[in-house]
């Protein structure tokens, strides 16, 4: 392939894109991100071209290679080489939409994937539980992947289902579910059978023993079609007929997530994956813990409340809580407030019952515009006092201008009163490029960073010199000495949680109480608990975490952890804050005054590589450059790693107290669960406050915070030990020579020069 690049010379130039003679087709490219996205046609021809460089490498070195056994250092080399031939260079960004039933997420998605009529919107049908996972790939078709549950976790909610169309205190809309669920799977009157004779009957329809459905064509409308009937609930129908597709379509209480691919889009990046999280509640505790999990694992948070909700409403504020917990506890790292359905509005009510009566409104588009920028006012204000008290030191999201977003999808198609720029569809997407942007240059560069070290690897183990074997060990012996000094630090940064974990952990045992009466009282009427008995019922189910259709996202166990969040949510999100902590010193905030790990490897780092370039200055020997620069991209790409596993490890953590109350609660959850009839509400919850009262005074809160500081200190030490084994390999495969292995050694200077190069220009982008 022609290179787009200038060829790697002594001389300097600088980088103008010109296209190769023979273009290939977009769609051929791999990994293309946007069409026409001329960031991302470079991103990828720089890839292509470190690709291209390492299996050119590759070849190279195989000749050389020795036959049979190869000493430990060459093999090492090798067997990187091969991973990253075979690695990717982009993980997947995920971008969550949280929000309730009937906020519009699937038809913002629409909108924003460019696809009116794609996803299947809610409407007189309520739509089903699952997940549903939209991204754009390299085929010429749609495509959709429907997952189902396997046959153990459909015996689980199978049990549930049974349950719920046989207790009388069931709400209408459940039982009705329940039996629609039932009737679509074992046929007509199937909600009067018992358990254990459903268990034993063979369904109408056969299930794929894959447990996967795979949907296909050419048209966006024709996929939506047979989409439709798997992601919402079905009126019920006759026994299905001889047509085997439509047969299939009675699988929908089968359903647990779907995945769906569209091609390759000019707004959607390749390797950006919206998951729509569900807004309602589910019997099935597998498809509870999908978005629960998927949530920590999304990168980009979007919370989703439609207009005349977050005006009314506070549903959202529960939301957009579990938003910044992620932030918080996940990989998130991008969070905004979606309100949908922005144009619909009164003109005449909006008229009567508007603050401002200084200006006129001529027309609806003016009100709605008014009223955007009201709305943007109001919660951006609201949002950010939430998160400067549980992120203060994340400096780069508070000053984000754009926290809160109002959008019409409908406008969009529709154009009646606003411009599609001010429905703001293509503003969101904007921010999804610059994301995607953002987390490609930074992955692009790790990726070509390890290529550059494999290079120097390759021409460092073909040198005729070794490394001074004095000097070597002095090495070691310098850098031994700084992951020690690097585990004090560490030390000192968990310890500053010690005092507030106890400080919360007084706080959760002196309110413990309170909490059940008052998740119960702010979601029901104060003379009454109608309503709430199914509610209540299915957070036992869930093990203390439901996501109600009609009061929103519950989570006991989070609420009673809550007092020990508070507590530590500052100082936690300063010890693993991702900016760069100068920033928060210059701005004087008091988080600058905080100890942070990311300041403590850097100063490894700096002070290593620091000691490393002194053994040149002192040895003026040729080879010695190559393992130099060798060792110097090594730790920087050691570093780069121990950063990966610090960002998961601190997940784990985070999450740790909730998941130590849900254990210690998890026996109750069961016991109250099973309780049925008349006045089962006042058991269910006189048992849960009785066992909450048992387990504080049996030490669950201190258990906690027990568990969370032996997570902390097995942190430490794993920083420690991934340190000492990392460079002990460094160390290994470094200072030996091979003048031996070959009269003719390979030259090596080219690919250096070349991955150089695009470095050069990536850190320029």
């Amino acid at each position: 392939m022609a290179s787009a690049w200038p060829e790697c010379s002594g001389e300097r130039r600088e980088y103008t894109y010109e296209p190769p003679a023979k273009k290939r087709r977009t769609a051929d490219r791999p990994g293309t991100g946007l069409l026409g996205d001329p960031t991302m046609i470079i991103y990828e021809t720089l890839e292509e071209e470190a690709r291209g460089l390492l299996k050119n490498l590759y070849e190279k070195l195989c000749k050389f290679l020795p036959e049979g056994n190869m000493w430990d250092g060459l093999k090492y080399l090798k067997d990187r080489l091969t991973t990253l031939k075979e690695s990717s260079s982009l993980d997947p960004i995920c971008i969550g939409l949280l929000g309730n039933t009937g906020t519009g997420k699937s038809s913002l998605l629409n909108a924003i994937i460019e696809r009116q009529f794609f996803l299947p919107t809610s409407g007189y049908q309520a739509c089903t539980s699952c997940m549903v996972q939209v991204s754009s790939g390299r085929g010429q078709n749609y495509e959709a992947k429907i997952h189902l549950l396997s046959e153990e976790e459909w015996r689980e909610e199978l049990k549930n289902l049974v349950e719920v169309v046989g207790n009388p205190d069931e709400k209408d809309s459940d039982v009705d579910e329940a039996g629609q669920k039932l009737r679509a799977l074992y046929g007509k009157n199937a909600e009067t059978r018992p358990y254990e004779e459903l268990l034993r009957a063979k369904p109408l329809i056969p299930i794929p023993p894959s447990r996967c459905v795979v949907l296909k064509d050419e048209q966006a409308e024709k996929l939506c079609a047979k989409l439709d009937p798997y992601v919402r609930s079905q009126r019920d129908e006759e026994e299905p007929g001889p047509d085997a597709e439509k047969a299939l379509e009675r699988l929908w209480p089968l359903v647990k997530y779907v995945e769906v691919k569209i091609p390759k889009s000019d707004v959607i990046p390749e390797g950006v994956v919206f998951v729509d999280i569900p807004g309602t509640g589910d019997y099935n505790s597998k498809r509870d813990d999908m978005w629960k999990e998927s949530i920590k694992k999304c990168s980009v948070i979007w919370v989703i409340s439609d207009i005349k909700r977050i005006l009314g409403e506070k549903g959202h504020e529960q939301l957009l809580a579990e938003g910044i917990k992620a932030y918080q506890g996940g990989m998130c790292r991008d969070l905004a407030l979606v309100v949908t359905q922005s144009d619909n509005l009164n003109l005449g009510e909006y008229k009567r019952e508007r603050k401002v009566k200084n200006k006129s409104i001529r027309n609806k588009h003016d009100a709605i515009i008014e009223r955007n920028t009201t709305v943007k006012l109001e919660k951006g204000s609201q949002m950010k006092v939430k998160l400067q008290k549980n992120l203060e030191s994340d400096l780069e999201l508070l000053k984000n201008p754009d926290l809160v977003y109002t959008v019409s999808a409908e406008e969009y198609w529709e154009g009646k009163y606003l411009t599609k720029e001010e429905t703001e569809i293509p503003k969101l997407r904007a921010r999804v490029r610059t994301v995607y942007h953002k987390e490609k240059k930074k992955q692009l560069e790790g990726y070509m960073s390890e290529v550059h070290s494999a290079v120097l690897l390759a021409q460092n183990n073909f040198t005729k010199e070794a490394m001074d074997l004095y000097q070597q060990r002095e090495l070691e012996s310098f850098m031994e000495g700084k992951i020690e000094d690097l585990e004090k630090e560490t030390e000192k940064c968990f310890a500053q949680l010690e005092q507030l974990l106890h400080r919360g952990l007084e706080e959760a045992k002196f309110c413990h109480a309170e909490v059940l009466p008052q998740l119960i009282s702010r979601n029901t009427n104060r003379n009454s608990n109608q309503g709430f008995h199914r509610t209540l019922k299915a957070l036992c189910q869930k093990n203390g975490v439901y996501m109600s259709p009609t009061f929103g996202y519950l989570d006991l166990n989070t609420a009673l952890a809550q007092p020990i969040y508070d507590a530590i949510n500052p100082v936690f999100a300063e010890i693993f804050r991702r900016d760069d902590p100068c920033l928060a010193q210059a701005a004087g905030t008091p988080s600058s005054q905080r100890a942070s790990l990311r300041p403590c490897l850097d100063k490894f780092r700096t002070s290593v590589q620091a000691k490393i370039r002194d053994v040149r200055q002192t040895r003026a020997v040729t080879s010695d450059t190559w393992k130099i620069k060798f060792l110097i991209q090594e730790t920087n790409i050691i570093l780069s790693l121990l950063e990966r596993k610090i960002l998961q490890r601190k997940i784990d953590i985070y999450s740790s107290l909730v998941q130590s109350i849900q254990s210690h609660l998890r026996p109750h959850y069961e016991v109250a669960a099973q309780l049925k009839g008349p006045g089962s509400f006042q058991r269910m919850k006189k048992i849960l406050q009785e066992n909450i009262e048992r387990e504080t005074k049996d030490r669950m809160f201190d258990n906690e915070i027990e568990k969370m500081n032996k997570q902390l200190q097995d942190l430490k030490d794993k920083i420690k030990m991934q340190l000492q084994k990392a460079i002990s390999m460094m160390f290994k495969v470094a200072p030996f020579h091979w003048e031996e292995l070959t009269k003719e050694l390979p030259d090596f200077n080219v690919e250096y020069r070349k991955i150089n190069r695009l470095l050069e220009l990536l850190k320029k982008m």
